[in-house]
């Protein structure tokens, strides 16, 4: 195959890696969307749309493994292969995220704990998604490395909202249900449990953009550092 139409190819490869992130960020805003309004249509939506994102990643993996086969890539076309495809699974993993978030619109009656700010920490953890996307295209190593450092912020809200969530219902919340239906208690319990769930899964989301971040400086520099 001449060498112009393997260029092409990597071209390719880049910009559909990037389209893919692009449905799947738009797939978790949706997400957060159903949830907030307890929408059931946009909530099946983006659960009825999770095969979409697994297509497209059963073919970027294709084109990867036919890239690898075929063409035999070494040195800087060998680390972007390799690092497209971790990218890629990391975004389809994000896409299944989000179709929890659509699961948990489905399932959620009210809002237990206002005062945890889910719509915040899931606009900062897709503003991250973003940026690690930015910063695979414009092959960029510094904003790979200030990324990671985010995921800090990221995993301190999360664990300040568990932590909020874990305790008023300690101190507030069950003593004031004394007396109440039992099966208005398991209702207020497994509303907590999605609570601490949804918070869970953000905080992954911020993982696979420390994940993407980390792929992408070593897709550039050849330095695995932030691999973990």
């Amino acid at each position: 195959m001449p060498r112009k139409d393997y260029q092409e190819q990597l071209e390719e490869l880049e910009d559909d890696v990037l389209y893919m992130s692009e449905v799947v960020l738009e797939r978790f805003r949706m997400g957060l969307d159903a949830l907030e309004r307890k929408d059931e249509d946009l909530a099946r939506e983006v659960i009825e749309g999770d095969h979409e994102v697994n297509e497209l990643y059963l073919d970027l993996e294709q084109d990867c493994i036919d890239l690898f086969a075929l063409q035999q890539p070494v040195a800087g076309d060998l680390r972007f292969i390799a690092a497209s495809f971790k990218i890629i699974t990391d975004l389809e993993r994000i896409g299944d995220l989000a179709t929890n978030l659509g699961e948990y619109a489905l399932e959620a009656e009210r809002d237990v704990f206002p005062d945890v700010d889910i719509q915040s920490i899931g606009d900062e953890t897709l503003d991250m998604v973003e940026d690690a996307m930015a910063a695979y295209a414009a092959q960029d190593p510094e904003d790979c490395f200030e990324i990671a450092e985010r995921d800090d912020d990221i995993d301190a809200h999360c664990e300040a909202a568990s932590e909020t969530v874990v305790r008023d219902l300690i101190e507030t919340e069950l003593d004031e249900r004394e007396g109440i239906d039992e099966d208005d208690i398991e209702t207020f319990m497994t509303e907590v449990s999605r609570l601490l769930l949804t918070i869970r899964d953000l905080e992954r989301v911020g993982d696979h953009a420390v994940n993407i971040a980390a792929r992408t400086l070593y897709m550039v520099e050849n330095d695995d550092d932030l691999i973990y």
